[in-house]
């Protein structure tokens, strides 16, 4: 395979042209978030490999900005919604676009939990829930740049002590990598000094078709998972996990993403659509999902240490929001697959314990690894 050369066009696209190649890689100019943020500064990193696939992320947020992916015929295209300027991200209503979350991601019921003889309350953002970290949870504050180089960055952030409620100095290191097998690799690693609940994950939404490309319902899924974790209203785990045989959230063979959305089911009433937690098959590092869109060939796989895994199905678009190509985001022309601990965790006994003690190590890997067929 032939190395792509990259190459400066004017002030405003890089373009990556390869040989026996019609399509171009148009990235986003870095200018557009040379900003500050709370004091801080504010840089979009561009990723690249051997095979032309790059990555860009700022460190506002950890987002991942555009993520630009071959197809079976060699052409690429952009497949994770977002902006092309700091601002869009600024004032969008969608906030977690691409970012990294946490402290908490996903939900915590009513904003409250209780460590030991201790309780404490969270801001509640998500009707009378804490969903995502909170209002300035890590998705909108500015991470520290700690390495950069052509295919990975280290980005850190020291979240204090009462920071959105939550005990403890929580000190954070997230380090991107794409390698020369076409992975997005997203490695975490937390410490703290006072017990903690902590589950970090990345929310960027997908089209594998290709950013504005039309619904993802079309796209083929497979979750390697038995059993997911059905809620109530307001999408809180009843703390039941339960077998997916039967119901409309079997994945466990690829099956197309809306065959089942107008199945007779309070789960999918309960969610708009799929907005669940699944718990994954295994342990240690395995494929949790996999993902394809038949038309352009991209299959994207999610391999993780993580336990579960949340599939969102892009229920909440609504066209308000238009961002990269002036492309309105309109209903479910995205999904997120968010590898994670399970959802209100420190309300639930009979989950995993998500408690960081100190002296010991929050360590979490994620890949995303994409091929064609």
């Amino acid at each position: 395979m032939k190395r792509c050369k990259m190459t400066l066009f004017h002030a405003v696209l890089l373009i990556i042209s390869c040989e026996k190649q019609e399509s171009t890689i148009q990235l986003v100019d870095a200018k557009n978030f040379e900003s500050t943020v709370d004091g801080k500064a504010v840089r979009l990193v561009t990723l690249s490999n051997d095979n032309g696939t790059v990555a860009q992320i700022t460190n506002y947020g950890g987002r991942v900005v555009s993520l630009w992916v071959r197809d079976r015929t060699g052409n690429f295209d952009d497949i994770v919604l977002g902006y092309e300027t700091l601002e869009g991200y600024l004032n969008s209503n969608e906030q977690y676009f691409g970012a990294i979350i946490g402290r908490f991601g996903n939900r915590i019921a009513k904003g409250q939990f209780s460590i030991g003889d201790s309780t404490y309350s969270l801001a509640t953002n998500n009707g009378e829930n804490h969903l995502h970290g909170g209002p300035k949870g890590f998705h909108n504050v500015v991470w520290n740049i700690l390495h950069e180089s052509d295919s990975s960055l280290v980005l850190s952030y020291r979240s204090q002590d009462g920071e959105e409620g939550y005990p403890g100095n929580l000190e954070v290191e997230i380090t991107y990598s794409l390698t020369n097998n076409d992975e997005l690799k997203i490695k975490y690693l937390a410490t703290t000094d006072k017990p903690t609940p902590i589950n970090l994950t990345h929310h960027s939404f997908f089209n594998l078709a290709g950013v504005g490309k039309a619904t993802i319902n079309d796209h083929d899924l497979q979750i390697n998972a038995s059993y997911y974790t059905p809620v109530v209203e307001g999408l809180i785990p009843t703390g039941e996990v339960r077998s997916v045989k039967n119901t409309p959230f079997d994945f466990t063979t690829p099956k197309r993403i809306g065959r089942d959305l107008d199945a007779n089911d309070m789960q999918m009433k309960y969610g708009f659509g799929y907005d669940h937690n699944f718990a994954i098959d295994g342990a240690g590092l395995r494929v949790a999902a996999v993902a394809k869109d038949p038309i352009s060939g991209r299959v994207m796989e999610v391999i993780t240490t993580e336990p579960g895994l949340q599939f969102y199905g892009g229920n909440f678009l609504n066209g308000e929001d238009v961002g990269k190509r002036n492309v309105s985001y309109e209903y479910r022309t995205a999904f997120c697959l968010e590898a994670q601990r399970f959802p209100d965790s420190p309300n639930q006994p009979s989950f995993p314990s998500t408690i960081l003690d100190p002296g010991h190590n929050y360590e979490s890997l994620c890949i995303y690894k994409f091929s064609t067929n």
